[in-house]
């Protein structure tokens, strides 16, 4: 049975570079994928990935701006540790996520995952990863800035690799700047 992979394009059109997911998805929506493997813009509705992710998937890899401090355009593959903070009702517990689809940041739709899979005993994706880039701007605006839109087929090329199982600091290619953080 072939691994699932959900690569989920995140972001708001509208705001400049927070668009970075969701045009990396279109582009990467072009390859031929391996079976199971589904590429999806899901834009602003953070609740519907949530929720899509009940289906089962044993990776989940986000698409998304990621503002970390480092130059426009700056790459980042991020391991997601697999929990969203303390277990509910325990000491320090955080606050049930806020149902707000058009505000849900990838940390809130997992807070969410993790409450809806208590609920339903579904299980959430075995590994979690984010592929981020460092945004010039996200500001009120259509279209990403130069630095970022010359970053987007770099981060096809590392989801390719991620998809096909490769190590996308293995390749032999040239490539932007690939920053990998815990």
């Amino acid at each position: 049975m072939n691994a699932r992979v959900l690569v989920a394009g995140i972001g708001n059109v509208f705001l400049g570079d927070d668009g970075f997911g969701v045009e990396t998805v279109r582009a990467l929506a072009a390859h031929p994928l391996p079976e199971g493997v589904e590429v999806v813009d899901f834009g602003v509705r953070g609740v519907h990935l949530a929720y899509q992710l009940l289906d089962g998937y044993d990776t989940l890899l986000l698409v998304d701006a990621t503002a970390r401090g480092g130059e426009p355009g700056t790459l980042y593959l991020i391991e997601a540790d697999g929990s969203a903070g303390p277990e509910p009702g325990g000491a320090g517990a955080p606050s049930p996520p806020v149902l707000d689809g058009h505000h849900m940041s990838p940390d809130a739709v997992l807070a969410l995952l993790d409450t809806l899979c208590a609920g339903t005993g579904a299980t959430p994706p075995r590994r979690t990863l984010v592929l981020g880039c460092e945004p010039a701007g996200v500001e009120e605006g259509i279209g990403l800035s130069p630095p970022v839109a010359a970053a987007v087929p770099e981060a096809v090329r590392t989801a390719l690799d991620l998809i096909h199982g490769r190590d996308p600091d293995e390749t032999d290619r040239p490539r932007r700047e690939l920053r990998r953080t815990p």
